[in-house]
C-alpha cells in the first residue's frame, strides 16, 4: 500500500518527493500524494526556490490539492511581486517607508493583492510553469511547459502559451461532471487501488460504476 508520509516515495530517487512532508510554512497547504520532481535544485527546498514574494506580512496562501504532478523549476509568483497599478507611480515608496516618512504598517499598498494561488486536486504543472497570484486553478488541470498562467483555469483543461490560453478540454463535459462529483482523489487509499486500472485507463464510465 503506498505511503504518503514518506519524503520520497520512489527507491534510490532523491530528486522526487512528497511535497507535503516538506512544507513548514503555515500558509502554504499540500494535500497527500502531490509530487514535485527537480533535477537542478534539492526538491526539499520548495519553498524557497518555488513558493516567490511570498512575505508573511501579505497572509496570501497557497493552497495545493492530492495527487498534483509539479515538474522541475515550477514558480508561484505571489502578490508582493506586483507593484500597485493605481498610483501615479509603480515605485513603491511604501516599502520604503523609513526613507519617505511613511507608517510601516501600509507597507501592503506598494503593490496590488490579487488573492491566494489555488490549485485542485489531480493537476499536473509542466517544466518552469509560473502560476501567478489570484489564479484559481481547478481538478484535473493541465497547465503546459514554460506557460504563464494570469486566469483563472477550469478543471480538466489543457493551457499552454504566454500568457497561457486554452488548448482543449481533456474530456467531454459529461465526463467531467462525473469526475467532479466523484471525487476519487477524496477515497480511500483502498478504494483507489482497487480502482486504479480504470483511473489509468481513463475508463470514466467504469470507474464510476465500481466501489460504493
Amino acid at each position: 500500500m503506498a505511503n504518503s508520509k514518506r519524503i520520497y516515495p520512489r527507491t534510490g530517487d532523491t530528486q522526487t518527493i512528497y511535497l507535503k512532508n516538506v512544507i513548514s510554512n503555515p500558509n502554504i497547504t499540500v494535500g497527500d500524494y502531490t509530487m514535485y520532481h527537480d533535477f537542478v535544485n534539492d526538491p526539499v527546498n520548495f519553498e524557497r526556490n518555488n513558493v516567490l514574494y511570498h512575505y508573511p506580512v501579505n497572509h496570501d496562501k497557497l493552497i495545493i490539492g492530492k495527487f498534483c504532478s509539479i515538474a522541475c523549476g515550477v514558480k508561484f509568483l505571489f502578490n508582493s511581486a506586483n507593484h500597485t497599478m493605481t498610483s501615479l507611480s509603480t515605485y513603491p515608496f511604501p516599502l520604503f517607508f523609513e526613507e519617505w516618512g511613511l507608517e510601516k504598517k501600509n507597507v501592503t499598498e506598494s503593490w496590488d493583492n490579487r488573492g491566494d494561488i489555488i490549485i485542485g486536486n489531480d493537476v499536473w504543472i509542466g517544466f518552469e510553469a509560473v502560476i501567478l497570484a489570484g489564479v484559481t486553478i481547478g481538478d484535473g488541470a493541465i497547465i503546459g511547459t514554460r506557460a504563464v498562467v494570469t486566469k483563472d483555469v477550469p478543471p480538466y483543461t489543457i493551457v499552454g502559451g504566454v500568457p497561457a490560453k486554452t488548448i482543449r478540454k481533456r474530456f467531454d463535459d459529461a465526463a467531467i461532471t462525473k469526475l467532479l462529483k466523484m471525487r476519487w482523489w477524496d477515497w480511500p487509499e483502498e478504494k483507489i487501488a482497487q480502482n486504479i486500472q480504470a483511473i489509468k485507463a481513463g475508463r470514466v464510465a467504469q470507474l464510476g460504476n465500481m466501489g460504493t
